[in-house]
């Protein structure tokens, strides 16, 4: 899928490096020419000897003197020969640099005078990730259009458990291929609704649910991964935009709504979002008071508008592949199959919101259940990203068809 395409990588000083030895194989598996800088920490990690081998291309560490190119003009040649530049890993020392636009080594001198877009896979000790200076070179940075795949979570290198392991090689991988049209999503359009929307009471207080929109994000991510142009539309969340997503922040169902329907037309819809089922009719303009010896105040409720079933059953602008979600606490799948006859759907993510089933709102996993049509597909228990991942592969599969 990579015929011909040119990747320049560069490595930098962290032990992640030695998994980027895998990372270059995969993309000449995939047929891509991939040349290497590799930085003078990152050769403590990985040899030249191992990189060139992979590669089968002279491996540049130096910004002058290099046989290759006798004139020392490296950080012109390799980023004007290269389709797409790639940092992996990407340490936080890198990323302060790049940021303050430093060019005092060969790697962060063709990042200068890059005119290609840029990749960047961060790894790091979680405490360096969550630090204010990381996340404001990271901001910067995204500001300029360089684009970012992981960090993930899990253990660390340090012992550690937290945000700061590089991303795995096949997201990385697919990452690439999504940024050079390659992936298997390329050209196509998803819409996805994340998170709760929240329906005012009065300026202070309203109905809400418990959604974090973990999951939702994740499904966002994953299909831009694999190459989608993807429309999130989030209601309010704690979580940080996917990266390759276009963000679209709203509180109510209606907004959620509208902006669903400005986004078509697309190839995929999924509805992750938590949608209130209903909005107050009688909210106030101003503060309710809680009066001693007054009964509290009576909410008058109207039906939201149903996201899901008007995006499946519009008669002009229907997405191919419309999926929703099924959170249940009793029947699961009973009222799953029963929800999707009703809203008109193609398939429909059933999972459990049982008291006591802490899989679903606010937990890091999830065990869902996919029907389509008569089929039932359950999922093993897995982290809300990797049913992402799961969930677009099986949307490629099923778009190819």
């Amino acid at each position: 899928m990579l015929d011909g395409r040119r990747i320049l990588l560069i490595l930098s000083g962290g032990i992640a490096a030695y998994k980027s030895l895998d990372l270059v194989r995969r993309l000449k598996e995939r047929g891509a020419q991939v040349r290497c800088v590799l930085t003078r920490a990152a050769a403590e990690f990985v040899t030249p000897l191992s990189l060139a081998t992979l590669s089968g291309e002279a491996v540049h560490q130096e910004m002058f003197g290099h046989a290759a190119d006798p004139g020392g003009i490296d950080h012109i040649r390799l980023t004007r020969e290269a389709d797409l530049v790639v940092v992996a890993p990407a340490t936080a020392h890198l990323l302060a640099r790049m940021a303050v636009g430093l060019a005092d080594d060969l790697a962060t001198t063709l990042l200068l005078a890059s005119d290609k877009k840029v990749l960047v896979a961060p790894a790091m000790n979680s405490r360096m990730w969550d630090h204010p200076a990381t996340q404001a070179n990271l901001a910067v940075l995204a500001a300029r259009g360089v684009e970012r795949v992981g960090p993930a979570a899990g253990t660390l290198a340090c012992g550690e458990t937290g945000e700061g392991r590089m991303a795995e090689i096949e997201t990385i991988v697919a990452r690439i291929e999504a940024l050079l049209g390659a992936g298997p999503l390329s050209g196509r359009h998803a819409i996805v609704t994340s998170g709760p929307t929240i329906e005012p009471i009065d300026p202070v207080r309203y109905i809400a649910n418990r959604s974090t929109g973990r999951q939702g994000h994740a499904i966002a991510a994953a299909l831009a991964e694999l190459g989608a142009r993807v429309t999130l539309v989030s209601g309010p969340v704690a979580l940080a935009d996917p990266p390759g997503c276009t963000v679209v922040r709203v509180e109510s169902a209606l907004q959620m709504l509208n902006e669903a329907r400005a986004a078509l037309p697309a190839d995929i819809a999924v509805c992750a979002a938590a949608v209130a089922d209903w909005t107050v009719v009688n909210r106030s303009t101003e503060k309710r008071k809680k009066k001693i010896g007054e009964p509290p105040p009576v909410l008058q409720l109207a039906p939201n508008p149903d996201i899901l079933a008007t995006l499946a059953r519009a008669e002009a602008d229907r997405p191919r592949l419309v999926i929703g979600f099924a959170a249940e606490t009793e029947a699961l799948l009973d009222n799953a199959r029963d929800k999707r006859q009703r809203k008109g759907c193609d398939w429909i993510l059933a999972n459990s919101v049982a008291e006591g089933d802490d899989s679903s709102f606010g937990g890091a996993d999830n065990t869902v259940h996919l029907l389509d049509g008569e089929s039932v597909e359950s999922w093993p228990r897995m982290s809300k990203r990797e049913v992402g991942r799961r969930l677009a592969q099986r949307i490629a599969a099923a778009l190819a068809e």
